[in-house]
């Protein structure tokens, strides 16, 4: 049978479909979007068959996909059991210890921001941050009563920070790869949209970071319970330590994550105690639990391990397979082909971009893909207008790296999401950094400020 290459029509209304099965799975049935995005699978791969398309080329497809996704979950599944041994160690319940002592309830939102952007701009991984530094400042604002979807919006920004503008990141270093642009010349081009999107960011966070209730006998019986469960001591603090070092060396993820369950092992051996070889291989499988007599304690410190990541990592799962059969179907691509009848001006290939950018996140939870395949797409678009490639991989950073946080069943958001205890759709509204981007870079498209002419880097 012949493969038909889907129309803009099939495409456009499945992606409507596609979209409208998740907003009122989640947002009327209540449902994790596991089981809607496997009818999504279903639906597509039904519809493929009707295009003529092969099983065995809609598996090439599924696999394909998925394999874009081994590298996150690896790291996902290391992150959990970093969590764990870091609780088990003390690492944790010190940053706790000392961030109650330090940090105000009045602060607590700005504070987590700035720490958060100097952890994530020397680690290049958003990942890493919220799986480590992330973790204690939720634990933190949750003794200072502070709004938990308003502490991870502000963690969140922070870690993300470092994925949009470190030299180190990924993303950084693959948008402005992929279309021949400079990487310096890529990160001074996107102070553009990052300065004034963190600097509203920030002010917001001084506005409604006053959510906490500062409850001083509270803070003070945490304290006595953290030092009566744990031996609290700055030695806790070496792991993490080496982490942030090794990863600003631009050491890989994944050796840098196991240097600091080793070096938590350690920590948890000679400080805590913890020999039991039994014991630990518990902790590192399914989280720490203790009871320290705080209740608010209990539920910081019982966290962790490989299985608390299986959530997160099923749905990354199937969201990579649904966007592994769309691509190999062409459905993607003919999304794209219609949008460049609308890229004669230079606001509208902005937008054309950066909707592709969003489309691409919405239907495969991928960021790589969503940077990789409008920036080839559209990139002889923005030849033809005489605009700077810098201006194409500055959306795609904005559009496609800083967007995945925001979407449930995206490789991010699942992951912030489950890390943090707090869901997308909770701390959406306090992402301020990451959809006040791309709204500049919208502005800058259709306004001209920022945008450079002539077809160089």
């Amino acid at each position: 049978m012949e493969q038909n290459q889907p129309s803009f029509l099939f495409a456009s209304s499945f992606f409507v479909l596609f979209v409208g099965v998740m907003i009122v799975s989640m947002f009327l049935l209540q449902t994790d979007p596991h089981m809607p995005l496997i009818v999504s699978l279903v639906l597509i791969l039904g519809a493929a068959k009707r295009l003529g398309y092969k099983w065995e080329q809609l598996e090439e497809g599924l696999l394909t996909g998925i394999q874009t996704g081994i590298k996150p979950m690896l790291i996902l599944m290391l992150v959990g059991v970093v969590i764990a041994v870091w609780m088990m160690s003390g690492t944790v319940p010190t940053l706790l210890f000392y961030g109650l002592q330090l940090i105000s309830p009045e602060w607590f939102a700005v504070s987590a921001l700035t720490v958060c952007i100097f952890v994530s701009t020397f680690t290049g991984s958003s990942f890493t941050t919220i799986g480590t530094i992330g973790v204690a400042m939720m634990g933190i604002g949750a003794a200072l009563g502070v709004n938990p979807a308003l502490a991870a919006g502000a963690i969140i920004c922070g870690a993300c920070f470092g994925d949009k503008m470190s030299p180190l990141s990924d993303t950084t270093n693959f948008a402005p790869g992929i279309v021949g642009v400079e990487l310096f010349a890529h990160i001074r081009h996107l102070l553009w949209t990052t300065v004034p999107a963190l600097a509203i960011t920030y002010l917001l966070f001084l506005f409604l970071g006053q959510g906490g209730s500062g409850d001083l006998p509270n803070v003070s019986a945490m304290l006595s319970s953290l030092e009566a469960s744990f031996t609290v001591s700055a030695l806790a603090l070496l792991s993490p330590l080496l982490v942030v070092v090794l990863a600003a060396k631009r050491y890989p993820v994944l050796p840098v994550l196991v240097a600091g369950i080793v070096t938590g092992l350690l920590t948890a051996m000679f400080l805590q105690g913890e020999y039991s070889l039994g014991s630990v291989f518990n902790v590192m499988q399914s989280g720490f639990e203790r009871e320290t007599g705080n209740e608010l304690i209990d539920e910081i410190v019982q966290a962790g391990g490989l299985q608390s990541m299986m959530w997160s990592i099923s749905l990354i799962f199937i969201a990579l397979a649904l966007g592994g059969v769309a691509q190999k179907i062409g459905l993607i691509e003919s999304l794209f082909q219609h949008l460049s009848r609308f890229l004669s001006k230079r606001g509208h290939l902005i937008a054309s971009t950066a909707a592709g950018s969003i489309s691409v996140n919405l239907m495969t939870g991928e960021q790589y893909l969503s940077i990789l395949l409008p920036g080839k797409t559209f990139q002889s678009y923005y030849e033809k207008l005489g605009l700077q490639m810098k201006n194409l991989s500055r959306t795609l950073e904005d559009a496609g790296t800083l967007v995945n946080p925001l979407i449930p069943w995206g490789v991010s958001g699942a992951f912030f999401a489950q890390t943090l205890g707090v869901p997308v759709v909770d701390y959406l509204p306090y992402a301020f950094f990451l959809f006040l981007s791309p709204v500049f870079t919208l502005v800058y498209g259709y306004t001209g400020i920022g945008m450079g002419r002539e077809a160089q880097n």
